[in-house]
């Protein structure tokens, strides 16, 4: 089994290029679930929902991998749970780089802000591509820090679908 992430900032591209890696694939896809959590409690986060909204992630990354199908993909993992409490509230339960760090992954990939539009949707809040470079910025420290096995990726829509599809058909 190949487990693969596909993280980035706001407006990166990461859902729907999953979404276009599961049908290229016929694979099944862990989606990001703050977005739904945030549905369902009709406002935005706070530090308390931190915990909730990780640990269903994990739960659900746990649940699909526990299927063993050859290839797994993420729309986010962890990092992004951690990094966003940090940057909303200063902190992150300890616990999530712990938990992140014990996982272990085939491929991450980075996708850059560059060259694609952000779009509002009621729960992204950097509009400003500065504010998304930065947060790119982050997940890239922490990823090459920790030496996980991060590939950038950047340039059009099909540009990197190209490099995701090319990339993980090379994964031994």
């Amino acid at each position: 089994m190949k487990v693969v992430v596909l993280t980035g900032p706001e407006s990166a591209g990461k859902s729907t290029l999953c979404s276009a890696l599961a049908e290229h694939f016929n694979a099944p896809v862990v989606r990001e679930y703050v977005r739904e959590y945030i549905d369902q409690v009709g406002r935005d986060t706070n530090y308390a929902d931190i915990e909730i909204i990780a640990r269903e992630q994990l739960a659900r990354e746990r649940a699909a991998r526990a299927l063993k199908p050859p290839l797994l993909l993420l729309d986010t993992h962890l990092l992004s749970n951690m990094l966003w409490s940090q940057t909303l509230f200063a902190r992150s339960p300890d616990w999530i780089e712990q938990s992140l760090l014990a996982q272990h992954y085939d491929a991450i990939f980075l996708l850059s802000p560059e060259g694609m539009p952000w779009q509002a949707d009621g729960q992204r809040c950097q509009p400003e591509l500065s504010q998304r470079q930065d947060f790119y910025a982050q997940l890239h420290s922490w990823l090459t820090q920790h030496q996980q096995p991060v590939v950038s990726i950047s340039g059009s829509w099909q540009a990197r679908l190209d490099m995701l599809v090319e990339h993980i058909n090379g994964l031994s």
